[in-house]
């Protein structure tokens, strides 16, 4: 008796268990966990999100796995889930971005930003027939001269960090941030502390084809995306290559 109460409340993602609980947000929240790890790190500089976009087969054209895009030229955003999810929240934020600008001839603020996004992604929490985005998005910018990054959930809700992880072995790749993030990095030091934070997780070491790096600095406000040779110099310098 209690499993069939129990997959009633699983079918119904507008009814409550009898503990509170959405059992359908906490099955997407799962579904992001499957999902390759990005990781933000804001600092005094600028903001820093990276993203393993490794292939699961070296057929894949790796230009076509995409984990950061950029929303306006001073926001940025790292997914962690399901692709085609976070490409639907992608769109609603770039629209989003060009109608405050045509509206108030002025860039989106990044909070306002992720709360119109958490806004969209909480409606699919209370309607019927539609189910919860299986995806978790880092939204990393700069907002009247600071830094801002900010974490959205499958329930709708935003959180704002000074670094987090999201996606697989986030609780491992958030524990090595809490133990090595300080508030005096500079934008490099950011760098080098997000790929720290994906190759604690990954044995076998990174490679700079399977990474995606992106900043955004306080100076130019300018979203910027590394290039491959960028980001394969800084594995050897921080000696975090395949091969170490």
């Amino acid at each position: 008796m209690q499993g069939n109460e129990q997959q009633a409340y699983d079918r119904g993602i507008t009814i409550f268990s009898p503990d509170g609980r959405l059992y359908q947000v906490e099955y997407a929240r799962e579904a992001v966990k499957r999902g390759t790890a990005s990781v933000g790190v804001r600092t005094a500089d600028g903001v820093v999100i990276a993203a393993d976009r490794h292939a699961r087969s070296p057929l894949i054209e790796r230009d076509s796995i995409e984990k950061i895009h950029e929303i306006d030229s001073h926001v940025g955003v790292a997914s962690a889930g399901h692709v085609a999810d976070a490409r639907q929240l992608i769109d609603v934020a770039r629209r989003q971005a060009q109608v405050n600008r045509l509206r108030y001839d002025e860039p989106a603020s990044v909070e306002s930003l992720t709360k119109e996004i958490t806004d969209y992604i909480q409606q699919y929490t209370q309607t019927g027939g539609a189910r919860p985005f299986g995806v978790a998005l880092l939204v990393a910018g700069i907002e009247d001269g600071q830094p801002r990054l900010f974490e959205t959930d499958p329930s709708g809700t935003p959180y704002e960090w000074q670094a987090v992880a999201i996606g697989g072995s986030r609780e491992d790749i958030q524990s090595f941030l809490e133990d090595e993030y300080g508030e005096e990095m500079d934008l490099e030091g950011g760098i080098e502390l997000a790929l720290r934070a994906l190759a604690s997780v990954n044995d076998e070491g990174l490679d700079a084809t399977g990474v995606d790096i992106a900043t955004i600095d306080v100076e130019t406000e300018q979203f910027r995306k590394l290039s491959e040779e960028d980001i394969a110099e800084r594995l050897e310098e921080f000696e975090l290559g395949g091969e170490n």
